[in-house]
């Protein structure tokens, strides 16, 4: 998951929130084997992918055996349900409206009341994303009340691995302080209901970091800086609640520039900080570790390996450090992450005495991905890790020790043996689904940085991991022959080709022999038509589209195809395409297997951004067109006239399933509103009536990429999410 450019923000004075506090129901966690009901009869839960995203996040409560939360930078926050070793979702029951809240800031936990859990909640600080807010629970996360803030906060912005950046003060459990990266700090005195700005001696910058940290040590309160130049402080603490300074004697250089994250040991009173140049994940290329005895003021460098020495390939080995967790049982024994390592692999270093020597916990590790076979990206083996600034060590086992990375969280239990400890998280951004008509899997999908998956079993992690012959990190494209449901095509970004076809169904591909020179740089959607004889690939707005008569052999322009619009293969009639360009509104057809496109209906709405233009299954020339701004339309000729569907006022993205029983027409399967709503819909009357079938607690913020029923299953719906995986439904039997 990648962040965004950063935007400025000015500094708030004053009032900082307005407090709209709104009880929240909240998903309850089951066992896999179970899904979740609906109050709409659904049931709904993961088709299991394991992890998919960036951990950002990880806090044991120091004070309940078995407890701990997560955060991602996209996907919600999680609590550990030590019963049934899995990880509960928290923040599900966030809307479309609410979007940009399913990404997590930081977290907070209150030492004195072990049901208390706060969360700080805003993807993106940009001028075009909406504001921050902080949830608040007195039942650990089964329901919540809201503040809205009046600042932004930026959980999948550079920095999203730093913290926490909230804290419940420990002096005061009422007290709770908020760190942002425009807005300088901000205070509660009513355990989250209000905030306002504290004074703080620190002026935000340019950078988009300010606050990277909080942390209590002993009843002082420390707060990191990461608008500094490497030599002005980026190291900060009150003793009273209301008065902060710089702390004196601080690291400096650009090793010691950023201050990532920090962990204090209550037995010896020594504060341990870790620093990089950059605030990461990706950009770092030097960093350090100090550690601060606070009785005495004293500052002490104790970094494991140093960056800059040489990877033995005539490369340097340059990162900085992230994570940092301290024993809480055991005096001077802590654990550092390495983190942007890419030569010599990201690794945890592990001190016994204070930092004097230090042990690569990688050197002897032994990794077992079994659970999710996806994390060998196509390799041999699993890597150790990579964005490695999420550390945790289990107050209760000195031996628990659990990490974050890009792509999952891995806990041991011996020191040596690593498994991921990933059961309830599902993060991937996805794009792309299809329910094969017949074959072993019922969904395939596609999905930002992991590629193509062929769910076999909807319950377990695809046993063939990420789709291989040649990886793709982010899927761009993804199609199946109707009347040959065994071919399968897919497009996506990759080092070693950037597209494949299957015969098998998606179990097994095989790259195209030769692709178009634009591929590399600019893949997009492509359709196979219905019995996969020919295949189309679209190449962005500024690329003509190009087609392939011999399975990706040779590749020749369509310059009559509209630029930039999704190629769309009629499933009956392998001779017809369409495509819908939403720059002039305008309908494209072929009837000469791709070769030429004319015009078809023109007037239909246009600068649609999010627009689907989707054939429906079985039937020629029956159209269906999507358009999030003006609702759904339909052609039953081809596209030559469209009618709008009434019942409809918005459609996001739309599908269809097996028909019901009796039923002649498929299921058809909505994100839309037919009314004010936005919500999941299924129609079994053609869209002249509509059946909400999730509900408040189910609604995983934006959900606009793809939804598709199952062919064989009426009823069942898969929706693409962005940041919480695959979500199916059934209705509860």
């Amino acid at each position: 998951m990648h962040a965004s450019s950063l935007s400025r923000r000015s500094v708030l004075a004053g009032t900082a929130v307005a407090a709209a506090a709104v009880s929240l129901p909240l998903t309850q966690g089951r066992a896999q084997a179970a899904a979740t009901p609906a109050t709409s009869g659904y049931g709904w839960r993961n088709a299991v992918q394991g992890g998919t995203g960036f951990i950002t996040g990880v806090l044991f409560h120091p004070s309940v055996r078995g407890l701990a939360y997560l955060r991602t930078d996209i996907g919600g926050a999680y609590r550990w349900d030590d019963r049934s070793g899995r990880w509960i979702p928290l923040t599900d029951h966030l809307g479309w409206d609410d979007w940009n809240l399913l990404g997590v800031e930081a977290m907070a936990v209150d030492p004195a009341h072990p049901d208390r859990v706060y969360l700080s909640l805003g993807t993106y600080a940009q001028s075009w994303a909406g504001n921050g807010a902080v949830l608040r629970s007195e039942d650990r996360g089964a329901t919540w009340q809201r503040t809205d803030l009046t600042v932004k906060l930026g959980a999948n912005e550079d920095g999203r691995g730093c913290g926490e950046r909230l804290l419940v003060d420990p002096r005061d459990s009422d007290t709770l302080w908020l760190g942002t990266r425009h807005d300088g700090l901000l205070k509660s005195t009513d355990r989250g209901v209000t905030w306002k700005a504290a004074s703080f001696p620190a002026v935000p910058g340019a950078t988009g970091q300010g606050i990277t940290l909080l942390v209590a040590a002993g009843r002082s309160v420390y707060a990191g800086w990461g608008d500094s130049d490497g030599t002005s402080a980026n190291l900060y603490r009150t003793a009273d609640g209301t008065t902060w300074e710089a702390v004196p004697g601080r690291p400096t250089g650009t090793a010691a520039k950023v201050p990532v994250r920090a962990a204090y040991d209550r037995h010896t009173r020594e504060l341990y900080v870790t620093y990089a140049n950059a605030p990461g994940p990706n950009g770092q290329s030097d960093g350090s570790v100090h550690k601060l005895r606070t009785t005495t003021g004293k500052w002490s460098e104790v970094t494991p390996v140093k960056p800059g020495g040489a990877t033995g390939d005539g490369g340097t080995d340059s990162f900085g450090y992230g994570g940092v967790a301290v024993d809480a049982r055991h005096p001077g024994t802590v654990v550092v992450s390495t983190n942007n390592r890419w030569s010599l692999v990201d690794t945890l270093y592990r001190t016994t005495d204070g930092g004097r020597s230090w042990t690569s916990l990688k050197d002897k590790a032994v990794l077992d991905v079994s659970e999710t076979p996806y994390l060998k990206w196509g390799a041999d083996k699993p890597k150790f890790g990579w964005w490695i600034q999420a550390v945790g060590l289990d107050p209760y086992d000195s031996r628990h020790v659990v990490y974050g990375t890009g792509a999952t969280l891995y806990g041991t239990r011996d020191l040596k043996h690593w498994a991921p400890q990933i059961r309830g998280v599902e993060e991937a951004s996805v794009r792309q689904l299809i329910s094969p008509p017949s074959g072993e899997a019922h969904l395939l999908s596609g999905s930002g940085d992991i590629g193509v998956m062929y769910h076999e079993r909807l319950t377990a992690s695809p046993s063939r991991g990420m789709a291989s012959n040649p990886v793709f990190g982010t899927a761009t494209g993804l199609s199946l022959a109707p009347a040959k449901p065994s071919y399968v095509v897919r497009a996506g970004w990759g080092d070693n080709g950037n597209g494949a076809f299957s015969n098998d169904g998606g179990r097994t591909w095989a790259p195209f022999t030769a692709q178009p020179d634009v591929a590399k740089s600019a893949p997009g959607p492509i359709a196979t038509n219905a019995d996969g004889s020919v295949l189309l690939w679209s190449f962005g707005t500024a690329n003509p589209a190009y087609r392939s008569a011999d399975n990706g052999a040779g590749w020749s322009e369509v310059a009559s195809f509209p630029k930039g619009a999704v190629p769309v293969a009629d499933p009956v009639d392998p001779t017809r395409f369409h495509a819908f360009d939403t720059t002039t509104g305008t309908l494209y057809a072929s009837t000469d297997t791709g070769r030429t496109f004319t015009a078809r209906a023109t007037g239909l709405n246009s600068g649609d951004t999010e627009f689907q233009l989707v054939a429906a299954p079985g039937r020629s020339g029956d159209l269906w067109l999507s358009l999030k701004w003006n609702g759904l339309y339909r052609s039953t000729d081809g596209g030559a006239t469209f009618t709008k569907v009434a019942s409809c006022r918005a459609s996001y993205t739309l599908g269809f399933g097996r028909a019901a029983e009796g039923a002649s027409y498929p299921a058809v399967y909505m994100v839309g509103a037919t009314e004010t709503d936005t919500a999941v819909y299924r129609s079994d009357d053609e869209a002249k009536s509509w059946t909400r079938i999730n509900d408040d607690r189910h609604q995983w913020g934006w959900i606009g990429a793809a939804i598709t029923g199952d062919p064989r299953v009426h009823g069942r719906v898969y929706i693409a999410t962005n940041g919480r995986g695959v979500q199916y439904g059934e209705p509860a039997r």
